[in-house]
């Protein structure tokens, strides 16, 4: 039976859905942001004359964009919001929350596991595996390989590889939905195949898709004849690439959790590119030194790659 794990890290909560001892699906959450189902008291900052569109700041700062609003309401004014969506980068865009009026009482959202119903573990297996596929966005699979990319407007997907066209199509379809799932991907979702120029074989890849990606609520458009295909599906917070392009955000988070995980005596010495050292955010070094129990110390060497950030048990 499929099961949720979380662990809960130092400003990173990690999801996987593990079915037969494999990653079939996971999330990413970076706690502090406005969050789905959080319910709190904003103040209206901004509003154009007779729309029912405006903006609200919420007690942290952030900003979040409110609709549905009725015409007595002014700038300046206090509301009670339900945050619908969260934030997220669109390239170097970002786009704010989403929010709508409620009579709930105020609450935070929920944490990652409650919302998944999951298991709390120390740790689970695969994650640093999986970090590396979707920061280099490439999926191989028998016959070809899938290249994963982000723009400001969509997740494409790129379909390659050395068979014909047909079985390359076909024989991408499980990889295309298990990285669908293991990616976390929402939103608009296009799928570049090899051009099929029969529509039966156009109509054989559209079937194959259907039942792959089954249990997975989305519309989808039929493949059009230069072999693209366009998913669309709810989306509530950030995908897994699009947190981890943030890359000196993501790799100071997965530093902090293979720290947590050295198990030699000593100090720890955390090895980073300056980057990722100024993206350590305050308290998450007095969190990891009171999760260990050990003193912290620093060594900056800006010839590192993202995920090459490494620690290690030093001499007191």
């Amino acid at each position: 039976m499929a099961e949720w794990l979380v662990e809960e890290g130092i400003g990173e909560h990690r999801a996987v859905l593990i079915d037969k001892g494999e990653i079939v699906a996971a999330r990413l959450d970076w706690p502090g942001p406005l969050a789905v189902g959080q319910v709190e008291d904003a103040v209206l900052i901004a509003r154009t004359a007779n729309s029912p569109r405006a903006t609200a700041r919420f007690a942290n700062g952030e900003e979040a964009l409110v609709d549905g609003l009725p015409a007595s309401t002014s700038e300046g004014q206090a509301l009670r919001l339900i945050v619908t969506r969260a934030a997220r980068w669109e390239g170097r865009r970002l786009k704010r929350a989403q929010a709508r009026l409620t009579g709930d009482n105020p609450r935070p959202a929920p944490t990652l596991a409650e919302a998944l119903d999951a298991r709390i573990v120390p740790h689970f297996a695969g994650w640093d595996e999986l970090w590396a596929e979707v920061m280099h966005g490439t999926v191989d699979f028998p016959g070809g390989s899938l290249c994963i990319e982000l723009t400001s407007a969509l997740t494409a997907i790129d379909v390659d590889g050395t068979l014909a066209p047909r079985a390359l199509a076909l024989a991408a379809v499980p990889a295309i939905a298990r990285a669908i799932r293991q990616f976390d991907l929402a939103g608009s979702v296009v799928i570049d195949f090899p051009t099929l120029e029969a529509k039966a074989d156009r109509k054989a890849v559209d079937t194959a898709l259907a039942a792959a990606l089954a249990g997975w609520p989305h519309e989808r458009t039929g493949m059009n004849g230069f072999g693209l295909v366009q998913l669309v599906a709810r989306r509530e917070h950030a995908s897994l690439p699009e947190l981890l392009a943030r890359w000196p955000d993501a790799a100071a988070r997965l530093l902090l959790r293979r720290a947590e995980r050295v198990s030699e005596a000593g100090a720890l010495l955390l090895t980073v590119p300056a980057r990722v050292r100024a993206a350590i955010q305050p308290g998450w070094e007095a969190e990891l030194a009171r999760r260990t129990g050990r003193h912290i110390r620093w060594n900056i060497d800006d010839t590192l790659a993202p995920d090459g950030c490494f620690a290690q048990a030093v001499p007191p």
